[in-house]
């Protein structure tokens, strides 16, 4: 089998696109997500563009149970994972702290940290047992620094961060790299689910600029994923051109 990359919500926006060039540079994938007709979907997509061989695994990785008996039950030669892509995540309302919305915090920080840790502390001894791995978080400019509105999410991506610095040492003895992508604005469905569906709102994030779109974080994944055994990117922030901090926009009238 070619090298296998499971990712984490793989079901739209960057998991999926990084899903689909990983399958067109030759790795097998375990792909994870919530929505079970979307990994059906994408796996077809894989395919009908390459020889990959795919494996779906619908669970919601804020269930720690659920996560285990995943990862537990994956037939022998599934679990010889070389690259882990802690991609699932997401920014749930947009308020002040003294009008946050408890459920919403709860969501944020049991996907975009919980869930990470529990699926990476049940991989990531499959990786020190063959002593080879690849571990890439993806974070995000708010996991740099902090806005208005943002202040648990800001939380959430600024644990991702140290996390991984964390996992950068403890897996340095065991020759496992480990790397943070964080993004600026890219238009996926991240907006959608910020504003509770309300897609005129998720439109104005993006009014007067190009963003990124997934397919350029996906590149720079592979990128960070192509370099040679003696280099470890360990830390990757990528912005629009027009975005020069989380506030800071080119925004042109005519756009």
């Amino acid at each position: 089998m070619n090298k296998i990359a499971i990712i984490t919500g793989a079901t739209s926006g960057i998991g999926e696109a990084t899903a689909l060039l990983l399958a067109q540079n030759n790795f097998s994938l375990i792909l994870t997500g919530r929505r079970n007709e979307r990994l059906m979907l994408l796996k077809e997509k894989i395919l009908e563009i390459s020889q990959s061989k795919v494996l779906l695994l619908n669970f919601d990785i804020r269930s720690q149970k659920d996560t285990e008996t995943a990862i537990n039950n994956l037939p022998d030669n599934w679990k010889k994972i070389d690259v882990l892509l802690n991609n699932a995540g997401l920014a749930a309302g947009f308020s002040t702290v003294q009008d946050g919305i408890i459920d919403d915090w709860e969501r944020m920080i049991d996907t975009n940290i919980k869930g990470l840790l529990y699926i990476t502390r049940i991989v990531s001894p499959l990786m020190i047992k063959r002593g080879s791995g690849h571990i890439i978080n993806i974070s995000s400019i708010a996991g740099k620094e902090t806005y208005p509105m943002g202040n648990v999410y800001c939380a959430t991506k600024h644990a991702v961060q140290s996390l991984t610095k964390g996992m950068r040492i403890d897996m340095l003895k065991h020759g496992i790299k480990v790397s943070s992508i964080s993004p600026g604005a890219v238009d996926t469905e991240f907006a959608i689910v910020r504003f509770n569906g309300d897609k005129n709102k998720a439109k104005q994030v993006y009014n007067g600029f190009t963003p990124l779109m997934a397919q350029d974080i996906a590149e720079t994944i592979l990128f960070v994923l192509n370099r040679p055994k003696h280099v470890n990117i360990d830390d990757i922030l990528i912005m629009p051109t027009d975005q020069a901090f989380s506030r800071d926009f080119n925004r042109k009238e005519n756009h």
